[in-house]
């Protein structure tokens, strides 16, 4: 257990950061036993954080109610052993709303996603990011992706504001990365925390790695924690040749499947941990359950992948 600031817990890794589903009962209602005892293993199986009721924890579907309950709930099954991070998004007087209820159920710190709906400037965005920052004593991460995506002059503002210490990039646009990350670097000195946040990030961690991001979500540590791990170590010892087997025969067809579906970055995620053993419900409306046959498809996948790992030992 560690009083260490975020950015100092999360700045080298241990192992892949965690972004657990939320789980449901059988009436529809979060069931926090279940939710407890899947984060609790995900840090027992080497998890360097956990991200409570983001976007693979159906952050949109959840009460402010539920969503304080949950985020409580992971605070306690972590134990202090890793940091919590939690979402928080909406427009900026929800944001600021879901922001304190995080603090109050003992977060570590915030993923402030993207606003609802509205296409806003950088001016209004740089607003929106900084009351956020400003209403709690946590520290931000900032989501960039669908309609919050910014300059590298905008990045280099948001490092300069009190209580941002990151971004999260879930656009995927590479050329825009390297001109943020070189612009913050010449413009702001100091450590700012950099994120690869596509769905299934496995798959083009490579690529962000060039760049100098280290730092991942793995909605496959979900359901496939020991395959989630061994590429990140691998990735880190740079053992080639894991990589690549993971990647060919896990990773890359993992991520064909998910693509035969909306929504399937959340929903494909929560089905992979009900065939792992642990009921932790279907997803909420608007999302909708993956197709009988994609489930036994992944099922195969998954078996496929602890295989890997058995002719690597």
């Amino acid at each position: 257990m560690t009083s260490a600031p975020l950015a100092a817990r999360l700045t080298i890794p241990s192992g892949p950061l965690f972004f657990p589903v939320t789980a449901y009962g059988p009436d529809g209602s979060v069931d926090l036993d279940a939710y407890r005892t899947h984060v609790s293993r995900g840090v027992e199986a080497g998890a360097a954080a956990v991200f409570a009721c983001c976007g693979t924890g159906e952050f949109h579907a959840l009460t402010p109610e539920e969503f304080e309950r949950c985020v409580r709930a992971a605070v306690e099954a972590t134990e202090g052993r890793v940091p919590v991070v939690a979402g928080a998004g909406y427009g900026t007087a929800l944001a600021v709303r879901y922001a304190r209820l995080a603090e109050a159920a003992g977060a570590d710190g915030l993923l402030a996603m993207p606003p609802y709906l509205v296409v806003a400037g950088q001016e209004g965005l740089l607003r929106h990011y900084r009351e956020v920052a400003a209403a709690t004593s946590l520290p931000v991460v900032v989501y960039q992706r669908d309609n919050a995506v910014f300059t590298p002059e905008t990045v280099v503002e948001l490092a300069r504001t009190d209580g941002i210490i990151g971004l999260k990039d879930g656009l995927g646009d590479l050329d825009l990365m390297q001109r943020v990350i070189s612009a913050v670097r010449s413009e702001v000195p100091g450590d700012f925390l950099y994120f690869n946040g596509l769905p299934t990030a496995e798959q083009t961690q490579l690529a962000y790695r060039a760049l100098g991001v280290t730092l991942y979500s793995s909605a496959v540590f979900c359901f496939a924690p020991e395959l989630a791990l061994a590429f990140h170590q691998a990735l880190g010892n740079g053992d080639e040749r894991t990589v690549e087997k993971l990647l060919d025969g896990f990773f890359r067809p993992f991520v064909e499947l998910r693509a035969q579906g909306r929504g399937y970055a959340v929903a494909l995620v929560k089905a992979g941990v009900r065939l792992r053993g642990l009921d932790v419900g279907e997803v909420r409306p608007p999302l909708h359950e993956p197709t009988e046959d994609h489930v036994k498809q992944l099922a195969e996948l998954i078996e496929r992948g602890y295989a890997l790992l058995e002719e690597a030992k």
